[in-house]
């Protein structure tokens, strides 16, 4: 048998008060004539021994009782085989508040049991121990210790979250906490529904000297259908254009889901209805239509009718629809013909022309696609300025003129990594290869034919070719060689063409080749922000480069939440760190005090809707080998269980029932042991 606190066993000095007591207590005696008291001699003999009895067994009773209150003071235990006694213990609970603990159960929502838990584990420790709390918000404020009435006022403020982490993550950031502590006894709870989601192919790791138990809390698997993931069909989005969203649907259930409704709003508008049914396990996709869009942000929002858990139900987009496509045309004085014919049969192209010695390089930015054309020489200012613009995202495409001059070009394009023009070939040919594969050219034609028209070349710039460029070919002459190619070099691309648009060169200024491929090149010049971000798993979020003074600050708005993220610069883009400040799915506005800038979408993670969970045998294996246990309820209190294997068998409350008993003993003499009842027997 040990002791937590054998500093109060000096108590036991207090056993020499009720020894004093005994041998002081002289009784004043009542004076009593009586005539005659040889009758009395041989009763007062046999009485004086009953007294004296009396007095030893209250005596025996009293220290007895002090005995046992002085050993419940010192919290006498005997040890079990991991128990060691410390001054203080460090305690790190996890509480799970993902949106898998809104299961409700016999005792209202798993949370609710998870803080009631979490209680009871801190009042099984002693007032000298400190306490660490952690949710899977991870949040700055909880990287501290509290004391148990700290820890009890934070454990009430625990809220639903939409993170989701993985049990290797949870156990690294409550280490990160130890690391901090030295020479204390170190232990971590995880009280979570356990989900298969928070594990991976890995069994737990854990520093030595850290007791990990996990509490696993009662719950119910329940069906559940919802949205995995959605795209778009068109990378480009006109006004009015016709539309498909293709939605991929996921049922996590072990039965069948049938004619599960399924809605499309967008900016609030109902789009599209349908319905669809879906096998156990199964993940299908369903493609819905639409259209009649106008310019701008598309706010959108995918629903499902879907009960009991309805935490997934909503899948949020938000894309834009531009009115306009701005087009900067430079030339060597006069604007090609051809270009210009192509983009004025379509109101939504907007061209602008630049003589080359003429440009406003201020302005060259807000231009998604830069069209090189006829100009023979290319001016060192203006090398530079496309360099830059295309290392920031922008397209150039570039039809050398007739009679180039030829360095200039090779100035301009070998450090963009893009081929140049070396020299002049004569000699009709034709172009052999077309790649489909492009994306310039996916799409164009519902059906390839079998001899397709081809471009015919009477002379042609011969390109360079170096293996180690970043290059795609999408038109090829004989031999492999390129005829008009696209190289990336930063954020932005190049496209490279081997022949002027002139009729000298070839036909391709009157092919019909031409209006689609400058249409999809313009078109895919446009820089698309995703159609949704992740809560907990993107945390950055790229847009176009942005500026924001102390009179115009930049800042996110959901409904009537606003907050102002961290916005740093980096070549041709602005990088927005949201950290933590994102608490719910939603389309988010980015404004300039009234000006909207763009719309970014954010839905919950995906993981927590399979709600499917690892038993008692599956975490043990889970654990491995480290130092700790899966503490099992049983609806019992936490506190009992924790102290019987933290802290041993305790004996302080049988220290304090024996106590009592001594004390009851001791009123039961006094009231009821009589030995000086005086019984006369007299002789007759």
């Amino acid at each position: 048998m040990q002791f937590v606190y054998p500093a109060f066993l000096f108590g036991l000095l207090s056993l020499a008060i009720p020894i004093i007591i005994h041998l002081f207590h002289f009784r004043r005696y009542k004076k009593v004539y009586f005539s005659n008291v040889q009758f009395l001699k041989n009763i007062q003999q046999q009485q004086s021994s009953r007294k004296n009895l009396k007095k030893r067994i209250i005596l025996l009773t009293r220290m007895l009782a002090l005995f046992f209150l002085v050993l419940a003071f010192a919290r006498p235990y005997i040890p079990t085989g991991n128990v060691t006694y410390e001054k203080a213990h460090l305690v790190s609970i996890f509480i799970d508040n993902s949106y898998s603990m809104q299961t409700i159960n016999r005792e209202g929502t798993l949370l609710d049991e998870a803080r009631r838990r979490a209680k009871e584990i801190a009042s099984g420790y002693s007032i000298n121990d400190r306490f660490h709390l952690l949710t899977q918000d991870f949040e700055g404020g909880h990287q501290r210790l509290l004391s148990r009435e700290e820890f009890n006022d934070e454990v009430d403020k625990i809220k639903i979250s939409p993170q989701s982490r993985t049990l290797q993550q949870i156990i690294d950031r409550q280490q990160s906490m130890f690391n901090m502590q030295a020479g204390k006894g170190k232990l971590i709870y995880i009280l979570s529904d356990f989900q298969k989601n928070m594990f991976t192919q890995h069994t737990i790791k854990a520093d030595q000297g850290v007791s990990i138990n996990l509490v696993k809390l009662k719950s119910t698997s329940l069906p559940n259908i919802a949205v995995d993931s959605a795209w778009l069909l068109s990378a480009v989005h006109r006004p009015g254009d016709a539309e498909k969203l293709v939605v991929r649907l996921h049922n996590y259930a072990d039965e069948k889901a049938e004619k599960v409704p399924l809605k499309l709003l967008i900016n609030g508008v109902q789009k599209a209805l349908g319905s669809f049914t879906l096998t156990a396990r199964a993940v299908q996709n369903d493609t819905l239509s639409f259209s009649g869009l106008q310019g701008g942000w598309q706010r959108a929002e995918i629903q499902l009718q879907d009960n009991p858990v309805n935490f997934d139900n909503q899948f949020y987009l938000a894309f834009k629809v531009q009115q306009q496509i701005p087009i900067l045309l430079i030339d060597g004085g006069i604007p090609n013909k051809y270009i210009q014919a192509v983009f004025n049969t379509d109101q939504f192209f907007k061209v602008q022309t630049a003589n080359n010695g003429n440009i406003d390089y201020a302005s060259i930015s807000t231009y998604p696609v830069i069209i090189l054309s006829d100009v023979r020489s290319i001016s060192t200012g203006l090398a530079q300025q496309l360099k830059s613009y295309v290392n920031n995202g922008g397209v150039l495409l570039v039809f050398p003129a007739d009679g180039a001059d030829l360095p200039s070009y090779r100035w301009l394009l070998q450090p963009l990594g893009a081929a140049y023009p070396q020299s002049l070939i004569a000699g009709k040919t034709k172009v052999v290869v077309i790649n489909m594969q492009s994306q310039v050219f996916k799409n164009i034609f519902e059906q390839v034919p079998q001899n397709l028209d081809l471009p015919m070349v009477d002379k042609y710039y011969q390109l360079s070719q170096d293996l180690h460029m970043r290059s795609e070919n999408l038109m090829e002459l004989a031999g492999k060689k390129p005829f008009m190619a696209m190289y990336r070099h930063g954020n932005g691309k190049v496209y490279i063409a081997a022949v002027p648009l002139d009729d000298t060169y070839s036909n391709l200024p009157h092919h019909a080749l031409l209006v689609p491929l400058l249409f999809k090149m313009a078109l895919l010049s446009r820089r698309y922000q995703p159609l949704f971000y992740t809560i907990g798993q993107e945390e950055i979020v790229e847009t176009l480069p942005l500026r924001s003074s102390d009179k115009q600050i930049l800042k996110i708005h959901k409904g009537q939440q606003a907050f102002i993220p961290d916005i740093r610069q980096q070549e041709g883009s602005s990088i927005l760190y949201l950290a933590d400040q994102v608490h719910g799915a939603g389309n988010y506005e980015l404004k300039k005090q009234d000006s909207l800038i763009a719309v970014f979408a954010f839905n919950n993670n995906r993981s927590e809707s399979d709600l499917t969970y690892l038993d008692n045998t599956a975490l043990k294996a889970q654990m491995g080998d480290i130092a700790g246990s899966v503490v099992q309820t049983n609806g019992a209190s936490l506190k009992d269980t924790i102290v019987k294997t933290n802290m041993g068998l305790e004996l302080w409350k049988l220290c304090i029932i024996l106590t009592l008993i001594c004390l009851a003993a001791e009123i039961l003499l006094i009231r009821f042991y009589k030995p000086d009842k005086q019984v006369v027997l007299a002789q007759v």
